[in-house]
């Protein structure tokens, strides 16, 4: 089994990096959480999770047992909370960059070019006054 989740985490993965390597934003937005979502399956698979007992220590014992490590468990809960902040906020900002360009392709979008290099001085090119 654990192969198996070895094997979905590094496919999900690759499919990610494939994603985010392309020039188009709303592709890059779903490489990004698809990123969050393969790292947290590796994550996943460090907190033993085919373990049946409870991360509970027993009473007058000083160590955990064979349990499953919460540990992980609250990483990952705290990583889908964060990868969904992210994908809100980079879905705002793909949408913005829609309604300013009207293109979603990386490499058309020239917005931040006409104002010029920012290194000269004097009037840049672009600003209204």
């Amino acid at each position: 089994m654990n192969l198996l989740y070895a094997l979905m985490a590094s496919v999900v993965v690759a499919c990610s990096v494939y994603m985010i390597l392309s020039r188009n934003l709303v592709r890059l937005l779903l490489g990004l959480s698809m990123l969050a979502t393969g790292v947290n399956i590796i994550i996943f698979m460090t907190s033993r999770p085919g373990s049946p007992t409870p991360p509970l220590i027993p009473e007058g014992a000083k160590m955990l047992g064979q349990a499953a490590d919460p540990l992980p468990q609250a990483l990952i809960l705290t990583a889908i909370v964060i990868g969904f902040a992210l994908t809100l906020v980079l879905a705002a900002l793909a949408l913005r960059a829609w309604r300013a360009e009207r293109t979603l392709n990386i490499g058309q979008m020239h917005g931040a070019e006409e104002l010029g290099d920012p290194r000269r001085p004097g009037k840049r090119e672009g600003v209204r006054s």
